[in-house]
């Protein structure tokens, strides 16, 4: 099961109507440099999405840094860019896949089937010369429905509940790199280390030169872990989990779960503890 597309098919398929290219370019030191870099060249037909206006709701006490956005403005957002069920999705970002992903999983969070990534993202697509412009297209509203898949979301309420019961029958996987992880260094977060109970699977690792490895690498990646349990993948707000949570699809998990307010939305709950490995 492979959820990324490559920019030769792309390219055979850009003027399909069914298709709407996504781009979701995003820096997180700089929020509006992804949509700047957009409005100078994308690829032909694309629309944008940002991530914190667009595929994340207000920052509030609780909910983390990338809140879920409300399911109506993610369907009202939706719609507005012309997609329905009928629609083909194809998510692109600078290259790295996190952002990309974070499209990837909403869509699928709320129900739509027909969404892909483009493999090696925006730079993969620059490297084989091919076409980009400054175009900004607008598309008819569509109709946008709903159906939620919520066996693929877990609270914070429900990884509560599994780490106070020290449940081996569920397995959380920290997505952030090791330091992290660890507790040596937090840049971001007011507090450090993870949540207990948590392995370390950094998302980054699964992807080499900016191209998501084979399904066979991502299963070797974790096979120490038991098919058959539950697994919830969190990082520091939903976003770089979400490479983890395919990854997790790629190598035969059916049973995987986003904690999307993460790390930050933990520790924004002052009862809940943290371990750190200094």
């Amino acid at each position: 099961m492979n959820h990324f597309i490559e920019k030769e098919w792309l390219m055979e398929h850009l003027e399909d109507k069914n298709i709407r290219i996504a781009d979701c370019r995003y820096n997180l030191g700089s929020s509006e440099e992804g949509y700047e870099a957009y409005v100078k060249n994308h690829i032909p037909g694309a629309v944008y999405f940002h991530l914190s206006k667009d595929l994340s709701g207000p920052v509030a006490a609780h909910g983390g840094r990338h809140p879920l956005p409300a399911i109506e403005n993610l369907k009202e957002t939706f719609a507005l860019a012309g997609i329905s069920e009928e629609t083909t999705v194809i998510a692109y970002d600078g290259g790295e896949g996190s952002y990309a992903a974070r499209l990837w999983w909403l869509l699928s969070y709320l129900g739509h089937e027909k969404v892909y990534i483009l493999n090696g993202g925006y730079k993969a697509w620059k490297e084989s010369d091919y076409p980009t412009n400054d175009t900004i297209p607008s598309f008819p509203k569509a109709e946008f429905n709903v159906r939620l898949n919520e066996g693929i979301f877990a609270s914070q309420d429900e990884v509560r509940t599994i780490v106070e019961a020290q449940d081996k029958e569920v397995v959380i996987i920290d997505s952030r790199e090791n330091k992290r992880y660890l507790g040596i260094e937090e840049p971001i977060d007011k507090k450090c280390g993870h949540i207990p109970g948590a392995i370390n699977k950094v998302w980054t690792e699964g992807f080499e030169s900016g191209r998501i490895k084979s399904s066979e690498e991502q299963e070797n990646r974790f096979k120490e872990i038991d098919k058959d349990k539950q697994v919830i993948v969190y990082c520091g707000s939903g976003v770089t989990a979400t490479p983890n949570y395919i990854a997790l699809k790629m190598a035969g998990f059916n049973k995987v779960k986003l904690y999307a307010g993460s790390f930050s939305d933990w520790i924004s709950y002052e009862e809940n503890e943290v371990e750190t490995s200094k």
